[in-house]
């Protein structure tokens, strides 16, 4: 099978950075030419997720056909370890899903005949066998999330166990317990458990399109009918505890993602020409817009999911790519990088672009699904850490030994202060000595800004190991 597969170096010569990206770097990308493509919307792949253990990094990437896992710790020799085969494949599969928990990869499908599909990770690279593989929990699925801390597996939209009969039937949201990672055990199926669940069809009422969860607060995605947070704590007496029914630019309330300090929540409205929202949620009862924002780039630009680390926002932005935010700062949002993957233009009626976005790799390296151009894998340190694109990786500044065990010396450079970043943007350390100890630091990558001797702000990255 022939594939396309395109690397830049994290270290050694710079690039020249194209129109279509900001503080965004390219280290990886995979696109194979001889898969099906969905016949409905004329997308080959989907979702995009990750995983890491024992120092490795690997994208997670679904297709036509099945399940893509590709180990990309050093991102220029990332390479494909396995492929978990769909129960459903070729050109009426459009949707799959992912999340992990306990070194177990949970995958769903939204088409056809599909299965409830559970891959053991811990065996990567060599292998990621699967260990369940039924429809009589999940025959069909649009999105699923795991909430970690109460060992729940959240089911959206498809074709689920009935909790009043041992058949498969319309879903709306069901919560399955993983005290036995292997073995689900259906807890809530709310179309049938819940009082006040507005059942109208399969695909309207109070059907949730995507949730985010948090401890035992949910927060429903419901498209057309908006969006609203339900208290599962006592499962047996599930509570609506908020609501937003009517919002300005308001369309198919699609996605969102909770802030680290549980305060801020963005909302993404699957509508074209419509904005990302972002509200305060600190008073559930009374949840206020704070701002919009978008990539600016078409009146028909239309963004897909999103996610935050640390106080950015990671979207994927359809056919403008990969975007983020810096949220630091709520009066003052600021777009800290972006990178266009997609190849197609705006247009009314077409979903195509990137579809998925996963930023939580140990190394900061954020990962693209796109709908036709496949696995992106990305270095952003240069949006995280503030350093405009005008300013380059540059030699003038030497660092030796790099990569480091801890000990590291610093020539060419003025002699004022010089910080250190982690890839999450945060100054782990701050001096004026040419010598640097990262000995205490985690291993990782580091990024070293300082003055060189011209006056010029440059930036230089480093291995701790």
């Amino acid at each position: 099978m022939k594939a396309i597969l395109s690397t830049l170096l994290l270290f050694g010569a710079c690039a020249v950075q194209a129109q279509d990206s900001l503080n965004v770097k390219l280290l990886f990308h995979w696109q194979e030419d001889t898969l099906p493509t969905s016949s409905a919307i004329d997308n080959v792949y989907n979702e995009v997720w990750g995983y890491a253990r024992d120092g490795r990094e690997y994208a997670i990437i679904g297709s036509t056909i099945g399940t893509h896992i590709f180990d990309v710790t050093d991102p220029k020799n990332s390479h494909e370890v396995a492929m978990v085969p769909g129960a459903v494949q070729g050109n009426s599969l459009i949707h799959r899903d992912y999340h992990d928990y306990d070194d177990y990869l949970y995958i769903v499908a939204d088409e056809g005949l599909s299965t409830l599909q559970i891959v053991d990770l811990m065996l990567l690279p060599d292998s990621a066998p699967i260990v369940y593989d039924s429809d009589s929990l999940v025959r069909t699925s649009h999105n699923i999330f795991i909430e970690r801390e109460t060992k729940r597996l959240y089911v959206c939209g498809g074709a689920v166990l009935s909790s009043i009969g041992p058949v498969v039937t319309a879903n709306h949201l069901s919560v399955f317990s993983l005290a036995n990672p292997i073995l689900p055990e259906l807890m809530v199926n709310c179309r049938f458990d819940l009082s006040f669940w507005n059942y109208v069809s399969a695909i309207s009422g109070d059907y949730i399109h995507d949730i985010y969860v948090k401890n035992d607060t949910a927060y429903c995605h419901a498209g057309e009918t908006g969006f609203f947070i339900l208290d599962f704590s006592d499962t047996g007496n599930v509570q609506k505890i908020g609501s937003l029914d009517v919002y300005p630019q308001q369309g198919y309330n699609h996605s969102g993602w909770l802030s680290p300090n549980r305060k801020v929540y963005a909302m993404s409205d699957e509508t074209w020409g419509m904005d990302i929202k972002i509200m305060d949620i600190s008073d559930l009862g009374n949840i206020m817009i704070l701002d919009t924002i978008g990539s600016e780039e078409h009146p028909l630009a239309m963004s897909h999911n999103l996610i935050f680390r640390d106080n950015f926002l990671y979207i994927s932005h359809f056919v403008d790519g990969l975007y983020i935010y810096d949220l630091t700062n709520l009066d003052s949002i600021r777009l800290a990088g972006y990178y266009d993957t997609s190849t197609r233009l705006h247009e009314q009626g077409k979903w195509e672009g990137a579809w998925g976005v996963y930023p939580f790799l140990p190394s900061g390296n954020v990962l693209i699904s796109d709908m036709q151009t496949g696995l992106w894998v990305f270095d952003v340190s240069d949006a995280i850490t503030g350093i405009p694109s005008s300013i380059s990786v540059s030699d003038q500044l030497c660092l030796y030994p790099n990569p480091t065990k801890g000990s590291l010396e610093v020539e060419g450079w003025k002699g004022s202060e010089m910080m250190v970043y982690d890839v999450y943007g945060k100054i782990v350390q701050t001096t004026t000595s040419s010598h640097l100890d990262l000995s205490s630091f985690s291993n990782g990558v580091y990024l070293i800004k300082g003055i060189n001797k011209e006056g010029r702000p440059i930036a230089r990255k480093v291995i701790k190991y």
